[in-house]
């Protein structure tokens, strides 16, 4: 059951308040707000991905409702890393005001500053590292290494006159990384030795049990799947996901094979990466398509995005035979990323579709070909254990998700009080160590369709899903306000309803019958007249066909 709208009262000085605007009852669209004595600061600021049952949407946004007047008051953003779920929304509160700084590694700087330059928006940021502290305004940042599926992943310590706040953004504790850079426990426990008051954590994997697996693990299983593929190799990933691309050119490398990079984002994201030396390429094994097209079907893989089975994504017109690239008898494809979920079916059509053409399908369900880049169960207690936490609210993760999280810090001692489970918009308060739940504001989903942004609600989308569903049935009259008689018409026409059109015959006296008696009524405008053709239609194509489809009446007055 969603919370019940309370306006907050007036922040009190010394108070810190936190919002979580985004991330909590999904995956994606992270983004919370910190403010004290009138300054406000912001951890991350993703989107999420659209779902089945809203069409026509590209992205979906934070409600920055509770910023957007007081933008002046933000002293700056800090991107935990470079997943679009944590920086995909920056162009868009960039928008409202440019000069807003970005704190960030450098990688995940690169990332986004390549993504505001197709905004034509230069930032201002300011380049961290781990064991780095900085000062914006009345929050003392600190720094820390974590471990995740892309380098240069950062926690941040925030240090108030209110207490400080620990923000592990995403991470796992890989001990053999690939990149040999693990999560910085240490300074885990020098932070917990020094008192975290709320822990702001990780919730995506704490319903598995265990330690999540290691990248390395998932090397031996690409090479193996690389050195029997008879044909192409078509690998689908995240578009930043360097760890994994590079398991793939080694292998590819290994086996003689040139990699060709296909997609706008995969080609501009590696080629940042390799520029920034967090991606090393093999000499001679990458390639571009153009030039993939003219080697032997064996010497050749091609590292592709839509691996969530995004529509317009590679893999998805792969399968659709939509793309230069045609996938046939022989070749492998490796979807070499975990399912984010909501993208099941996209994901299983997409596989069903590619293995129709002829394509052998190697995923996470039947070969080890991915880990996830989120802590486990046994890697959240080992971190509650290390920080003792006086307070915790679980974030990034499903209900199911965060409650899991919850759990695990009652299991380790930590009072059950000091446990919130919020939602997009609580309202939090931290004021001597304790954190109170203050209010509940009403955030929505803010949709990108196309070029427009906050221009589609609910209600369209529910009208888009009727009209893919249900069909749309138009009907034109020309009435006589006086007597309701129908001097044109009515006309009835209809899409994804009926291939018949007579089959309206049956409905047409009944038009005329019920805006005669609405005339007798007393009815006489335009309006009221195509409420009533509306009524009558929708009820006899509910009663003689169990269908509610769109229905549009156009009355014009005789």
């Amino acid at each position: 059951m969603p919370n019940v709208v309370v306006d907050p009262p007036a922040l009190t000085p010394g108070t810190l308040r936190v919002v979580p605007i985004g991330g909590l009852g999904e995956i994606g669209r992270n983004m919370t707000t910190f403010e004290i004595d009138g300054k406000i600061l912001i951890v991350d600021c993703g989107v999420l991905f659209p779902e089945e049952h809203q069409p026509g949407v590209d992205l979906i946004l934070p409600d920055f409702t509770p910023i957007r007047d007081r933008l002046k008051d933000v002293v700056g953003v800090v991107l935990t890393h470079g997943h679009e779920d944590h920086i995909g929304a920056v162009p868009y509160l960039l928008r409202l005001k440019q000069d807003i700084p970005l704190i960030g590694s450098g990688l995940t700087l690169a990332l986004i500053e390549a993504k505001l330059k197709e905004h034509r928006i230069k930032p201002y940021t300011l380049e961290v590292k781990e064991g780095q502290h900085e000062q914006l305004g009345p929050f003392s940042l600190e720094f820390v290494a974590v471990n995740h599926s892309i380098p240069d992943a950062l926690a941040v310590a925030i240090k108030t006159t209110a207490g400080t706040v620990l923000h592990t953004g995403d991470f796992k504790m890989d001990q053999l990384p690939l990149d040999d850079r693990i999560t910085d426990l240490r300074a885990f426990a020098r932070l917990g030795e020094a008192g975290v008051d709320l822990f702001l954590v990780d919730s995506t994997n704490a319903d598995v049990p265990g330690f999540t697996p290691t990248e390395r693990s998932i090397g031996p299983v690409l090479d193996a799947v690389i050195a029997k593929a008879p044909r192409r190799v078509i690998v689908a990933s995240f578009s930043s996901h360097v760890h994994r691309v590079q398991q793939v050119l080694d292998a590819a490398h290994e086996h003689g094979r040139r990699v060709a990079f296909i997609g706008r984002s995969m080609v501009r994201n590696m080629g940042i990466a390799a520029d920034l030396g967090y991606l090393k390429v093999p000499e001679g094994v990458l390639i571009d398509s153009k030039q993939a097209a003219n080697l032997p079907d064996n010497r050749i893989v091609y590292m592709s995005t839509g691996s969530q089975g995004e529509p317009m994504a590679v893999l998805s017109r792969m399968a659709n035979l939509e793309h230069q690239i045609e996938v046939g008898q022989g070749d492998t494809v490796i979807l070499a990323s975990s399912l984010i979920p909501g993208n099941e079916n996209a994901v299983y059509r997409v596989i069903n579709g590619l293995t129709k053409l002829g394509a052998n399908v190697v995923h996470k369900g039947n070969a080890k070909v991915h880990v996830s880049g989120h802590a486990a169960a046994g890697e959240l207690i080992y971190c509650y254990n290390i920080l003792r936490p006086k307070n915790v609210l679980p974030v990034h993760g499903e209900y199911r998700h965060l409650v899991a999280n919850q759990q695990l810090a009652i299991q380790t001692g930590i009072p059950e009080r000091n446990t919130v489970i919020a939602e997009d918009g609580t309202v939090l308060d931290l004021v001597d160590g304790r954190v109170s739940v203050v209010g509940q504001l009403d955030l929505g989903y803010v949709y990108v369709d196309g070029s427009t942004v906050g221009g589609i609600t609910d209600a369209d989308l529910k009208d888009r899903r009727i009209l893919a569903e249900e069909g749309f049935i138009s009907i034109f009259a020309v009435v006589d306000p006086l007597t309701g008689k129908v001097i044109v018409g009515p006309e009835i026409h209809a899409r994804g309803f009926a291939e018949d059109e007579k089959v309206f015959d049956a409905v047409k006296p009944q038009i005329i019958k019920a805006l005669i008696d609405a005339a007798d009524n007393g009815t006489r405008d335009t309006h009221t007249f195509s409420q009533v053709i509306r009524r009558t239609v929708g009820r006899w194509v509910n009663s003689s066909h169990r269908r509610r489809p769109m229905i549009i009446p156009v009355v014009i007055e005789a």
